[in-house]
């Protein structure tokens, strides 16, 4: 399967930023992982992208030809972890909006605690890690997949159904920094709660993606 050339998992990204979507071609690409410890597949409208430590003839033997879903599938995904040793959490929507000037439109306050589970499990899959907290909430920020700056919130049971969700999603926005381009945030389909709330504070769907971490 080919298409126009694609060198590295972060230029895709720097180019969907930069609002040039992968041309919808029927392509399906193979680069290298962007780090050590991470591979991914990531899905775009008829464009794939398997950014992980393996040949194109090897994904193209178990990726039927044209079949743009097969690579998002459960037997391909337990292949590769297979083959590299690898675990997956979740296939989850990919969303992103572009930073916002001024104060977020919550009283958040600065933390330096990583026990929150949260926070731990951020800490897992990001660098440079930020966290803020308000009451009911926490949002973190932090550098995910090929360097972007991804955004993650939790709101607990008792504060859910009063739009903080939104409000949260909405604050990242204006926290991200002045160095990025976008803020991306990834949420699993059947949340539907979350899915609402980054849809109302601005995200707009942009793919789907696997992300493939150490299995130990």
């Amino acid at each position: 399967m080919s298409g126009h050339r694609v060198r590295t998992l972060a230029r895709v990204f720097a180019n969907v930023e930069a609002g040039r979507l992968p041309p919808a071609d029927g392509s399906l690409h193979v680069v290298p992982p962007p780090s050590s410890h991470t591979s991914a597949v990531v899905g775009f409208t008829a464009h794939i992208v398997v950014a992980a430590d393996v040949d194109h003839d090897w994904v193209d033997s178990l990726v039927p030809a044209g079949d743009l879903s097969a690579p998002l599938s459960p037997p391909f995904l337990a292949a590769l972890c297979a083959r590299l040793d690898r675990r997956i959490n979740a296939i989850d929507m990919v969303t992103l909006a572009t930073p916002l000037g001024g104060e977020p439109p919550l009283p958040l306050e600065r933390l330096d605690d990583t026990d929150h589970p949260r926070v731990r499990r951020a800490l897992r899959y990001r660098d440079d890690v930020r966290v803020w907290s308000v009451e009911g909430g926490v949002l973190i920020l932090g550098r995910g997949l090929a360097g972007r700056w991804e955004a993650a919130f939790e709101v607990d049971p008792a504060h859910r159904g009063r739009g903080l969700g939104r409000a949260l999603a909405m604050s990242a926005r204006h926290l991200v920094g002045s160095d990025a381009v976008a803020v991306w945030a990834q949420v699993t389909p059947g949340n539907a709660a979350s899915v609402r709330a980054l849809l109302a504070a601005g995200y707009r769907p942009v793919g789907s993606e696997a992300l493939l971490t150490p299995a130990r």
